[in-house]
């Protein structure tokens, strides 16, 4: 191989990697080159003479590995959206020599010391920046002895290892659960072109029939509108059923192994070792506001599941709740969830919706750029300029269902942003959502609209980022503080400024009739108790996993067992209601980074919601956007996150803004 695209920067605008030039093969040998180049880089840091000043050390740390982050930016990215199993092998034999690479620069004694003795300038981000990289230094392992040392690398290679097992096992048991239908009768009830699109996959796996996907959360969605019950529980039982042989093993090992890691890092728990680092400060702060809420959201969910039950004229198994729950809402407001979709085809909810809401609010722009290309089939490219004109960053989309591509959705960055390295961002925005085979626009259902305008609140906070040090950069913040720029951004799906503006009849042109969207905006509230009691369980089975000591974690062996325990001890038992996600498919926190933190969508939505209560009272939307900008979205993690909510709201955060939300406002909460 003469050249290889990977070991320089990309010449493309922003430094967007070349896709059309790169193979796997370029990243196998790039990384071999990248680790060396970072490890040389590192070794001049250590062996410069003289005291060290904070550009030979800080800066120069900061600049290090950016071969390695081009590299692994492209592997990590396109393994979650267009996975081969030729990049799944070369992954799981990179992946242990990755953690492997990092241990060895956290647990260097001299560059550590350097950065103990570094002279820090008078400015408030760089002063953040050592603050933070001495506790990450003392977190990874810094100050252990040498047999700690060697025992810490071990554990972060295997649970690198177990972690993208996880993933790569999840992923090949969504594929293979995929429900075949063999009658059309059975899928009554889903619309002409969803069907379409069920034959057309079936056809392209081989086989006979409508083939339907499964989503990455417990309840599909097409549960909701498949009359055939038979149909419904098929979906369900075989979401419930990812994992259960592949992952139960993984799992297991990892939560031992994080249990250990904590206790050689000096914390009680991986949950306490997490937190300490999050906004909530302590694993008992998350876990009193799931367990003050549990109670409260289990009965609501009781009430709806019995409400829904009159209406079907039975008692409801957990497969058939959905469906009679919508049946409800199209009853008490008027929704017709499928008439519903023609308003919200994708492409006009994008440009006409989520894009215009981020001009009203920013004063930004967001422009096709036809010239630069995707690294698959339906990905789209956008420049994002800001009020002056200026180019700010490039968006990626990439929003179409595809086998390679895991279940759920989420935001990445390709490129981040810094004033040292002079880079700005490129960032990827990811859902799951089939198209019809027709070509026509994809209808989105109320959820994918939100969810829509749920990632590119985190795009935003990628692309706004204004600061100095790569490290600080937009969403390289705790997780319990980085849904709150995509949670708050959720609220304008629907605000009547933006939604009139995009909601128009896909057949006829008809702007969403007022009457229309007052019954949306009042159904949001409905099914309320569903909602927060299936996500309260997935939250509160992460924390009961991350909360158990060594000797505790080496006891369990009954998952199933487990879950129940942690569901009773909280008092969220709803019959027929499961978590959101079980723990053998649960990849946010065994295949993903968020162990011991998915309970930070709830944290962040009350910021979120006592948030948007200050935009609704704002005179000037510009102006109070102008304000967000500046002291959450481009601040990334330059400051105290308190210090910022405080400067932008006057004062710490109200929950009583979520607890209205979520109708649980009769519920009292612990001061913790």
């Amino acid at each position: 191989m003469t050249s290889n695209p990977l070991l320089a920067p990309s010449p493309l605008p922003y430094q967007l990697p070349d896709f059309r030039a790169i193979r796997l093969e370029h990243a196998v040998e790039a990384v071999d080159v990248a680790l060396a180049e970072q490890r040389a880089e590192i070794a001049a840091i250590t062996a410069h003479p003289g005291a060290p000043t904070w550009e030979d050390t800080v800066e120069a740390l900061e600049s290090s590995g950016a071969a390695l982050d081009r590299v692994t930016a492209w592997l990590f990215n396109l393994q979650g959206t267009d996975s081969t199993e030729e990049m799944d092998a070369a992954i799981s034999e990179i992946v242990p020599r990755l953690s492997a690479h990092s241990d060895a620069i956290y647990q260097d004694r001299a560059l550590y010391q350097r950065l103990l003795d570094v002279p820090v300038p008078d400015d408030a981000e760089s002063a953040r920046l050592h603050e933070l990289l001495l506790r990450r230094f003392t977190r990874r392992g810094a100050s252990l002895d040498a047999a700690g040392k060697a025992r810490l690398a071990e554990i972060n290679q295997r649970l690198s290892t177990l972690s993208e097992q996880f993933g790569r096992s999840l992923l090949s048991d969504t594929r293979e659960l995929a429900v075949l239908f063999d009658d059309p009768a059975a899928l009554a009830g889903l619309s002409d072109s969803r069907i379409a699109s069920a034959k057309a996959a079936a056809e392209e796996a081989g086989k006979e029939g409508w083939l339907i996907p499964v989503e990455l959360p417990t309840v599909q969605s097409d549960q909701l509108v498949l009359t055939n019950p038979e149909a419904r529980a098929a979906l369900y039982e075989a979401s419930q059923r990812r994992g259960v042989e592949s992952n139960r093993d993984n799992l297991l090992e990892q939560v031992r192994l994080r249990a250990e890691r904590a206790r050689l890092l000096g914390y009680g728990t991986h949950a306490d070792y997490v937190i300490a680092e999050e906004t909530a400060g302590t694993a008992g702060a998350a876990r009193s506001l799931l367990f003050d809420l549990a109670p409260a959201a289990a009965a609501n969910a009781d009430a709806e599941r019995k409400l829904a039950g009159e209406l079907a004229g039975e008692d409801l198994a957990a497969a058939d709740w959905p469906y009679w729950q919508a049946k409800v809402r199209e009853r008490d407001y008027s929704l017709d969830e499928e008439e519903l979709s023609k308003y919200f085809p994708l492409d006009r909810v994008l440009v006409d919706g989520v894009f215009h809401a981020a001009h009203l609010l920013y004063g930004i722009t967001v422009i096709p750029r036809e010239d630069l290309h995707g690294y698959a089939e339906g990905v789209d490219v956008w420049e994002v300029l800001d009020t002056d004109g200026e180019g700010l960053g490039l968006l990626l989309t990439d929003y179409r269902a595809r086998p390679s591509k895991r279940g759920g959705a989420w935001m990445t960055s390709f490129v981040r942003q810094s004033r040292l390295l002079g880079t700005r961002p490129v960032v990827v925005n990811v859902m799951s959502i089939t198209h019809p085979v027709d070509g026509s626009q994809p209808l989105l259902t109320v959820d994918q609209v939100t969810t829509l305008f749920h990632e590119f609140g985190h795009a935003l906070h990628g692309l706004l980022s204004d600061v100095r040090y790569p490290t600080l950069a937009g969403t390289n913040v705790p997780r319990d503080w980085v849904e709150f720029p995509s949670q708050i951004n959720e609220n304008w799906a629907f605000d009547p400024s933006v939604v009139r503006n995009y909601a128009r009849h896909v057949d006829t042109g008809e702007t969403i009739p007022a009457s229309l969207l007052d019954a949306v905006t009042a159904s949001r509230q409905f099914g309320q108790g569903f909602a927060t009691s299936e996500y309260l369980a997935a939250a509160i089975i992460d924390l009961a996993w991350h909360s158990l000591t060594p000797e505790q974690a080496a006891r369990v062996e009954d998952i199933g067992q487990f879950e129940q325990e942690a569901l009773e001890e909280a008092g969220l038992i709803v019959d027929e209601l499961a978590p959101r996600y079980r723990s053998t498919y649960f990849n946010h926190i065994f295949g993903g980074g968020y162990s011991a933190g998915y309970y930070s969508y709830l944290w962040a939505e009350a910021l979120d919601a006592d948030g948007f209560d200050w935009f609704a009272q704002a005179p000037d939307l510009r102006e109070a956007g102008e304000q967000f900008r500046s002291h959450i979205l481009s601040r990334g993690a330059s400051l105290d996150y308190a210090d910022a909510f405080r400067a932008l709201r006057g004062r710490d955060k109200d929950v009583a803004p979520l607890l209205r939300r979520r109708g649980l406002a009769g519920v009292a909460l612990g001061k913790s």
